[in-house]
């Protein structure tokens, strides 16, 4: 803590004595000047300190998906964070998240896209004091994530029809091989981000990273959000997860809840309003 250079009785008498040979009105102006140093100096000369913010990207995208919005928070005087997410499950992928979590001192908000709303749902640590999702999946227990796109309950999803299959080296799947889905990336641009620049657009349909097809079946664990305070940015051009299914889990969530005219691509069309969102989150 820094020390002030001069003790708050010391500074008061001191203003006083000038006082002293000030006339009438201007004694009294030098007094009130002494009492409101004196308080100023009292408090406390160190502020709290600025979390760190994590951002886990969602499935078909890539760390590089927060570039926009991790550079605006840096400029604003936060520290962030950007890790790989495996995309094998919400289990195994909660933990790689916490191995990155227990590699940071000092609070925590924890911010989810897309898929990696389920991932972040999946952490418990006593570090995070906030959490955030950006057009993400939120389950609750026993949920899977896949169970939001239900297309009778919500209609208007455009991911299965541009969804290919491949098999991959896996040392989680059987006999280390797994079969994960990638979006085709002809239909990249129109599905995941239809309101990018389409060079920006194709760069992130190339260098996307698949997703283990039993992630989106896999039951989501006790919700992290139901004793953390958490926010939701809702897309409301989204094609990937429809926006009513947004707006039901924010609101089952409690969370506060704004939303921007994007596509699920929000944090790479509009990094400055995500990123606004998550600031909101670590002022609380």
């Amino acid at each position: 803590m820094v020390k002030p250079l001069v003790r708050p009785v010391e500074l008061l008498h001191r203003l006083r004595a000038r006082a002293g040979h000030t006339a009438g009105r201007g004694s009294a102006a030098a007094v009130a000047l002494a009492l409101v140093v004196t308080l100023l100096a009292a408090a406390p000369a160190t502020a709290a300190p600025m979390p760190t913010i994590v951002l886990v990207h969602g499935a078909f995208a890539d760390s590089s998906s927060w570039d926009g919005v991790a550079a605006q928070l840096r400029a604003d005087g936060y520290s962030v964070v950007t890790p790989e997410n495996p995309l094998r499950g919400p289990a195994y992928d909660a933990a790689a998240i916490q191995r990155t979590i227990d590699g940071i001192a000092g609070p925590i908000v924890l911010v989810g896209h897309s898929y990696g709303g389920t991932v972040i749902s999946n952490v418990h640590d006593s570090k995070i004091e906030s959490l955030v999702y950006i057009s993400a999946f939120a389950p609750t227990q026993g949920e899977a994530a896949l169970l939001e796109l239900n297309p009778i309950q919500y209609p208007g999803s455009q991911l299965t029809l541009a969804l290919r299959l491949k098999v991959v080296n896996d040392q989680q799947g059987i006999a280390d091989r797994n079969v994960d889905a990638y979006i085709d990336p002809a239909s990249f641009p129109d599905v995941f981000a239809q309101d990018v620049d389409p060079a920006t657009a194709a760069a992130m349909a190339a260098r996307q990273h698949s997703l283990a097809l039993s992630a989106n079946v896999e039951p989501s664990g006790s919700p992290a959000w139901a004793a953390t305070p958490s926010w939701y940015l809702v897309s409301t051009a989204d094609r990937v997860i429809p926006p009513a299914s947004q707006w039901d889990m924010a609101k089952r969530m409690n969370a506060h809840t704004s939303s921007i005219d994007a596509s699920h691509a929000g944090l790479v069309s509009h990094p400055a309003d995500v990123a606004a969102v998550v600031e909101a989150a670590a002022g609380q």
